[in-house]
């Protein structure tokens, strides 16, 4: 009878992985995330993908900690013709027009290599910008992604995922502050 069980065990076990999607958890010990507070709107939360995209998300974090983002504003928001991004991370959004050709050109200076995560370009999904025919150029701007766009997939690193807080990635605007950036371990 234990046999029995034991192989039923087994071949249900086998069909189990065959049907249902794997699902790996992170321990909290590996779990690194940033916090957004945006004025006015509320907070996203992001879990950063440390193991599959270790020098994106150490450097973004890295200046969320120095407080680098800290009173920046959005300065892309793109919605139509249908939902594509925001994106925040210019220095220079601080104090400088939106509407100005050399706003999104800032940075904090250094250049961070592309890493392929394995991560797709889904609703909430973030990615570290980059000069558009250098994809080893990318700093301290980021995106996240209004709606999936698979096109992205595979030319830009996706650092991390929005986990709470879609409903305020929503309600973005241009312009929009960032309040505080913080580093939550």
């Amino acid at each position: 009878m234990r046999t029995r069980l034991l192989k039923i065990g087994i071949t249900c076990g086998l069909a189990l992985s065959l049907v249902a999607p794997v699902v790996f958890a992170r321990s909290e010990a590996d779990s690194k995330r940033i916090v957004v507070d945006i004025e006015g709107r509320g907070r996203i939360v992001i879990e950063l993908h440390t193991k599959e995209a270790p020098k994106a998300s150490g450097h973004i974090a890295d200046l969320a900690a120095k407080g680098f983002y800290d009173g920046q504003k959005f300065f892309r928001v793109v919605r139509e013709p249908r939902p594509f991004l925001v994106q925040v991370g210019d220095p220079n959004s601080r104090n400088g027009k939106l509407d100005d050709p050399e706003m999104g050109k800032g940075g904090s200076g250094t250049k961070v290599p592309y890493e392929d995560s394995g991560f797709k370009h889904r609703r909430g999904a973030v990615g570290l910008a980059h000069l558009p025919d250098d994809k080893n150029s990318g700093d301290s701007q980021f995106y996240i992604m209004l709606a999936d766009h698979g096109f992205l997939d595979g030319t830009y690193t996706v650092f991390g995922q929005v986990t709470e807080g879609l409903d305020v990635l929503d309600k973005i605007k241009l312009g929009d502050r960032v309040t505080k950036v913080s580093v939550v371990d």
